[in-house]
């Protein structure tokens, strides 16, 4: 190919990249395992373009290499999950931080890398849906092929016809994959558990986050105490704790997580949900440390879900946050 050629390829396939990334984090569950699926997926079409004949759609072929791609890392059956998904809920009387390895857990992603922007609302809301927690943790429930078909037909809206032309199959067996991945997703219970979420946020749900961040940043139980659902569940990945209801919540932020007291919180958005950079003090530098990025799930003007993923070498880059958090300034700034 000339340099002109390969420059106008390089953007074609380049414009496909958020989209991509959203149906292979939807499929492996993974935000890092999404973009190494991407550029592998973007690299074997750069790589196999001459073979392309344009039958389908450019757009159609990349989807193709991506299936392939993650149904390739997907073989040995393994599949991501949350703190619920794995043990029952412990009393705080009993709480014990163990780690599981990071393959273990479903992994938090930015919106703006697995979102594609558009302008229709009803579109908008239903792609942050399918990035939800709970209904990616339903998704991890279903084989391989089915989260395929699934995610294609419901999420992406392709026809039957085209699902079929992508997986070699027929349109009889894609409609019967997709009758048993609603079948599945039918029975688990979290799939709606954080569907009461609006977009954008309403203004008591806009009012509800301004609350938390008082009471969280200040450290106020009592105040965060009525913010939370009598159900609500915090987890913590990368350990299997997991805690439900105010009292062991607030319990454990004033003995094990004491050391969150006086914490900053900076928005970010994750899996279709409100959420915080959560940055803690630093008491060897000053300032503020990265801590944990949060994603809430909210519902009927309470705070239903409280996630904290602690592993923070790897979110705050992704997330686009600074390693460090000046005290003296509102700004957010990095320590070199």
């Amino acid at each position: 190919m000339s340099d002109a050629t390969t420059a106008d390829l390089d953007v074609r396939l380049e414009k496909h990249r958020t989209e991509l990334t959203g149906y292979c984090y939807r499929m492996l569950g993974s935000s890092f395992e999404a973009e190494d699926a991407v550029q592998d997926t973007l690299v074997r079409a750069w790589r196999g373009y001459a073979s392309f004949e344009g039958r389908s759609s450019m757009r159609s072929w990349l989807y193709r290499i991506a299936t392939n791609v993650c149904l390739d890392m997907l073989t040995a059956g393994n599949k991501r999950a949350r703190p619920m998904d794995l043990t029952a809920s412990t009393p705080l009387a009993q709480a014990a931080l163990t780690p599981r390895a990071d393959t273990v857990w479903l992994e938090p992603v930015p919106d703006a890398r697995v979102l594609p922007a558009t302008d229709d609302p009803a579109e908008a809301a239903v792609a942050k849906e399918s990035v939800r927690l709970a209904f990616m943790a339903a998704l991890q429930e279903l084989p391989p092929k089915q989260r395929a078909v699934l995610i294609l037909r419901e999420v992406l809206a392709w026809r039957a016809s085209e699902v079929a032309e992508l997986l070699d199959t027929s349109v009889a067996s894609v409609n019967s994959a997709l009758q048993r991945a609603r079948a599945t997703l039918a029975d688990s219970a979290r799939t709606g558990a954080d569907a009461a979420v609006s977009d954008p946020l309403d203004e008591e749900q806009q009012k509800l986050l301004e609350r938390y961040v008082a009471a969280f940043e200040g450290y106020d139980m009592a105040a965060l105490t009525a913010l939370l659902h009598e159900d609500a569940v915090m987890t913590m990945p990368p350990f299997d704790l997991w805690l439900t209801g105010p009292r062991d919540i607030t319990g454990f932020m004033s003995t094990l997580g004491a050391a969150c007291a006086h914490s900053r919180l900076v928005p970010v958005e994750v899996n279709g949900l409100p959420g915080f950079a959560h940055y803690k003090p630093d008491p060897d530098a000053g300032g503020y440390m990265p801590w944990a990025v949060q994603a809430l799930e909210i519902s009927a003007g309470r705070i239903t879900g409280l996630h904290c993923f602690l592993d923070t070498k790897r979110w705050f880059p992704l997330f686009g946050q600074p390693l460090h958090l000046e005290a003296e300034s509102d700004g957010v700034e990095e320590r070199p």
